[in-house]
């Protein structure tokens, strides 16, 4: 076995297998760029070298800077991770020229893989099923047309260096192919440097199901069983889980020996994956056609180590060492049910626009455990505090969740996600629990388009409760000017007095709309919350600074809530929002602003004008000077214009929503 490793990637995977090799005794060389000179990968690992700067091309993707970094620490193996070099045959065989294992298959394997045209045509000799289409060299536009209208439409374009979704276009009708070509061949060559493109038969209700396979240099390859990865936006998978639903035990059987034959044909050594389209058949079962080889570790691999009880990079380390493989097919079994939510800085409300930004917070289930199998597991290369950049995959975590079956995972699944709080920037935590209990997904009605199909309730679903998370913020609020007393009496904020009610007032603004929350607290101490002319009794008590337990009526939630100045993320066990307290004083120009006017946001006197009756004013000039609660508030221009008129004097008291002035918006 070795004794130390360069691991030639970042993030996730990097401190997945750096937990392994620590687990095995193995030491670890990470590498790093400048944007991840203090990632998490760089300290899990004992030791660091910089190659060079943010973008992967000047860091990730040079090679000879990890072959230097690797020579440099005495390392004897490298493992690629998946992604940049991870199926780059010239890397691998540049490796094996410095005298350095690499950890994957040989330059070979990956060469024929690499290409889907000439894998296909390996696969065909090999006896796998294959999708019928065209997988020739001949790249004649003419002959591709007829190609498509041979195989029969609709058809789909793949670019043949191709993945990720790009250079790949569905094509209906005979007179949408040559613009549809045309498109994917430009795609394919800004993505890949190569235009050469195979056409297939679209299949129109088509499951991704994958084989995890593994080979040894003795001649002997197993498959680990399947994962179905049918739920994806934009080609790429969200969620992917291990057994595949509805697979018949023969059915299994014929996909892992085809799958082992594939890895057999390219005489495949270490981790791999045989990726297959499934359409259902009318006698209820599935019919597969290969699509391409993995020629590394896939995302989704935990799902398999969940169903196993196997760590796979284990077994890459040992077979790359030299050793056989640790298991016979006949020795390996599925326990229970295993499934993965990629956890992603994105909006899907903008069709997955990737999200930039701090992890202000970063808040993962109680007791997961981080990259070996449990219950429930996180597997992420951030720490709370990190940023998320946009020089590398918006990939935050991934949640694996494992159950004895699919109903115990789904629930988990949902418990986890429930539990993970991430605050700063956008993420897809609510789109994974919308999508995990679709009516669909929950139900093993799986394909390729369901997120489509769902649309309706992945995309229309409402917030939290505008009632719920506004308790959630007067909760935090209520309990951080509590922090502040002390014993003496003199000193609370509980807004006791004498005679009659207190009544605190938030000024809430949800999803672009402002909402007035009234708490009104009795002399006896009751509380009662109104919101939008409907009130409920109300109380709340802190567990420790950002969890409260809040009754609202007669229903009763834990809700946690983080607070960043402004900002409020209220999480629930049902759902999450994001609120901002709106300072009335702070922000009256903006609100008060109607018709050319401004109003008192409240109660006050006023103290000073600023601005004359004719005077041209700026936006953000100070026009007036109000007291109020025993402080003094500027009134701003909200935009330039001219001062028209001054509806009160200085000294005189306003009441709230009564004209100050009126300003004329500049022409």
């Amino acid at each position: 076995m070795f004794t130390k490793i360069l691991i030639a990637n970042r993030g996730e995977i990097a401190c997945r297998v750096a937990a392994t090799a620590r687990r095995l005794g193995i030491r670890t060389v990470a590498v790093y760029s400048d944007a991840d000179a203090n990632a998490k990968h760089v300290a899990a690992c004992d030791e660091a070298v910089h190659i060079g700067g943010n973008a992967p091309r000047d860091s990730y993707l040079r090679a000879e800077r990890i072959l230097e970094a690797a020579r440099a620490t005495g390392a004897q193996a490298v493992h690629p991770g998946y992604g940049f070099l991870s199926e780059n045959e010239e890397f691998a065989q540049a490796c094996a020229d410095a005298g350095l294992v690499f950890i994957g298959p040989p330059p070979s394997a990956i060469k024929a893989m690499g290409l889907k045209a000439e894998s296909k045509q390996l696969m065909e000799k090999a006896g796998v099923p294959l999708v019928p289409g065209y997988h020739g060299a001949d790249q004649d536009p003419a002959l591709l047309a007829r190609e498509a209208g041979r195989i029969g439409y609709p058809v789909l374009i793949k670019a043949s260096a191709g993945g990720g979704g790009k250079g790949m276009r569905i094509v209906a009708q005979p007179d949408e192919f040559d613009a549809a070509l045309a498109s994917c061949q430009r795609e394919a060559r800004a993505s890949f440097g190569d235009d050469a493109v195979l056409i297939e038969r679209y299949v129109t209700r088509p499951r991704h199901i994958e084989i995890q396979v593994f080979g040894d240099a003795h001649g002997h390859c197993v498959h680990l069983f399947e994962r179905d990865c049918s739920v994806q936006r934009r080609h790429q998978k969200v969620l992917e889980e291990a057994p595949a639903p509805g697979l018949s035990e023969a059915r299994r059987r014929e996909m892992g020996a085809a799958a082992v034959a594939a890895a057999k044909a390219v005489g495949y050594v270490g981790a791999g994956t045989v990726e297959f389209i499934a359409e259902p058949t009318p006698g209820g079962d599935l019919r597969f056609f290969f699509m391409e080889m993995n020629t590394r570790l896939q995302v989704e691999h935990p799902v398999t180590e969940a169903i196993t009880g196997l760590d796979l990079v284990e077994w890459q380390l040992r077979v790359a060492a030299g050793e056989p493989l640790p298991m016979k097919q006949e020795d390996l079994r599925i326990h229970g049910h295993a499934i993965e939510a990629r956890i992603c800085a994105e909006n899907p409300d903008a069709n997955f626009l990737p999200a930039t930004g701090r992890l202000d917070v970063y808040r993962t289930p109680a007791g997961a455990a981080q990259f070996e199998r449990s219950e429930v597991r996180v597997d992420a290369g951030v720490r709370e505090g990190d940023a998320i950049s946009p020089h590398y995959d918006s990939m935050i975590a991934k949640l694996i969740v494992w159950g004895a079956d699919r109903a115990q995972a789904l629930a988990r699944l949902d418990a986890a996600l429930a539990r993970t709080h991430i605050v700063g920037l956008q993420t897809n935590v609510s789109f994974l629990r919308r999508a995990a209990a679709s009516p669909s997904f929950a139900q093993a009605d799986l394909d390729t388009a369901l997120i489509e199909r769902e649309r309706a309730r992945l995309f229309e679903q409402p917030p939290l409760a505008l009632e719920i998370a506004a308790a959630g913020v007067v909760a935090h609020e209520l309990a951080r000017e509590r922090a502040g007393e002390d014993a003496d009496p003199w000193s609370r904020r509980d807004g006791w007095r004498l005679h009659g009610a207190a009544v605190r007032r938030f000024d809430i603004e949800a999803e672009g709309t402002r909402h007035v929350a009234r708490l009104l607290r009795s002399h006896r101490g009751e509380m009662l919350l109104s919101i939008a002319e409907r009130s409920w009794p109300f109380a709340a008590s802190a567990r420790c600074s950002t969890q409260h337990d809040v009754t609202l009526g007669e229903r009763r939630w834990t809700l946690s809530v983080y607070a960043d100045g402004e900002r409020f993320a209220v999480f629930a066990p049902e759902a999450a929002a994001t609120l901002h307290i709106v300072d009335p004083i702070a922000h009256a120009a903006d609100a008060a602003l109607e018709g050319g006017r401004l109003s008192a946001p409240m109660p006050g006197k006023l103290i000073a004008l600023l601005a004359r009756s004719g005077e041209a004013v700026k936006k953000g000039q100070p026009l007036a000077v109000m007291e109020a609660m025993k402080m003094e508030h500027t009134i701003t221009a909200p935009r330039d214009g001219t001062v028209t008129e001054l509806l009160y004097a200085v000294g005189d008291q306003v009441l709230e929503g009564e004209e100050l002035l009126r300003l004329e918006a500049a022409a």
